[in-house]
């Protein structure tokens, strides 16, 4: 019998919302409310959001006050990310058993099988790194002192031309992950030169790339249906459209305000 899984297409939020919903979908799912859920989403202004243990010095906080760039740290871990024209994506599921019970790099392969998929669905011809960290290539150790997350490739992330194009990364706890995703359709490169204090010298453009880069005609629509489908294909399971419950977003409100609002948290480090 096929599992039954949850998708939620909320479309944009704000940094601190889109934080917030997605610890409270992981908690919800590790409770046993709510069956894996696959959630995608936007921004509704450019944002950045830093990872959970990263410094808050990685960030010209002058430039984002003066144009008003939200800043949040994510509760996953990597390096920051400027949020803008993109598809977001979180994934929550229970890891006491089952497929997601053997730990952060298998459960990293595995949802990385299902955008490798989703990629080669739309046309394109993706490359999935599957060297552990010794062995990275020389697009890892040549920015491995950036603080953009585009600027280095990790265990099952994926690149196309040698170009990296979805970067994730993920929190475990004892009973549950929540893996948290950025597919950038097109880069400001600009923008990302002002926000993170850099030239264009060490920007590595040519490090990472988007979506419509390449497939110019690629809608929206059509990459969230792609990746859906291909969740489905991958994981053998079907999905139901949903919403997050009451609960989920009265907690979701809770922790907007209470945490990812929060200079205590996004300023911490």
């Amino acid at each position: 019998m096929t599992d039954t899984w949850r998708f939620i297409d909320t479309g944009p939020c704000s940094a601190a919302y889109n934080m917030a919903l997605d610890e409270a979908i992981a908690n919800a799912v590790r409770k046993g409310d709510v069956p894996p859920t696959l959630r995608l989403y936007e921004w509704d202004v450019p944002s950045i959001s830093i990872g959970c243990f990263q410094k808050i010095s990685d960030i010209n906080l002058d430039y984002c006050i003066q144009k008003r760039i939200p800043i949040v740290r994510r509760p996953t871990g990597g390096r920051a990310v400027l949020h803008n024209h993109e598809l977001t994506y979180s994934f929550s599921a229970k890891t006491k058993k089952g497929i997601f019970s053997k730990g952060l790099l298998d459960s990293y392969k595995k949802i990385s099988h299902a955008f490798s998929l989703a990629f080669t669905k739309i046309g394109l011809l993706p490359q999935l790194n599957l060297m552990r960290k010794t062995q990275h290539s020389a697009l890892s150790t040549q920015h491995s002192k950036s603080p953009i997350c585009f600027q280095s490739t990790s265990y099952g992330e994926i690149t196309i031309n040698n170009k990296k194009n979805i970067g994730s990364a993920q929190k475990r706890w004892s009973d549950g992950l929540l893996q948290q995703g950025s597919i950038p359709t097109t880069i400001d490169t600009y923008e990302m030169m002002k926000v993170f204090i850099l030239d264009s010298d060490n920007i590595g453009k040519d490090s990472f790339t988007g979506l419509k880069e390449i497939l110019h005609g690629l809608t929206h629509d059509e990459l969230k249906n792609t990746i859906r489908i291909s969740f489905e294909e991958t994981f053998d399971i079907h999905f139901i459209s949903s919403t997050p419950s009451q609960e989920e977003s009265a907690l979701a409100e809770e922790l907007a305000f209470q945490k990812y609002l929060s200079p205590r948290w996004n300023f911490q480090r």
